[in-house]
């Protein structure tokens, strides 16, 4: 079975809260939400299958269900993810873009020409040539 998206469900989820009826079936809840019955039965059958089966099914039942349904969806969203932002404290320890690159470049005095930059030293040295570049334009 297809899982309903969270925007369907929310939506069917407000129109059964919304309306105060005893008995609530897919064909009357069609005519409130505006897509056919058939569509309800085929997304809410995701979580009873019964429903597919009985038109006369009462989807009021399935209200607690529903709302677990979508609030474990917003516990389930991801956090972005902070990107290191390189801030001139962190950049304070190089004197230089040439400071910099001899510092995680070089192992005992030699290049290391097999060196695997990482994203956050990408972004440092980008900073770094910026800065050279602003310096020496101002010149």
């Amino acid at each position: 079975m297809k899982k309903p998206s969270v925007t369907t469900v929310k939506k069917y989820l407000q129109a059964l809260t919304k309306k105060k009826v005893k008995y609530m079936t897919s064909e009357r809840l069609a005519s409130i939400v505006g897509v056919y019955p058939e569509k309800i039965n085929e997304d809410l059958s995701y979580f009873d299958p019964m429903i597919n089966m009985d038109y006369t099914y009462d989807l009021l039942e399935l209200i607690p269900t529903l709302e677990k349904y979508v609030s474990d969806d917003a516990n389930k969203k991801e956090v972005a993810k902070v990107e290191n932002v390189v801030t001139k404290k962190k950049l304070a320890k190089y004197e230089s873009l040439n400071d910099f690159l001899y510092k995680k470049m070089t192992y005992a005095g030699m290049i290391d020409r097999n060196y695997n930059w990482s994203d956050a030293e990408l972004r440092a040295l980008k900073r770094l040539i910026g800065d050279e570049q602003a310096r020496r334009k101002k010149k």
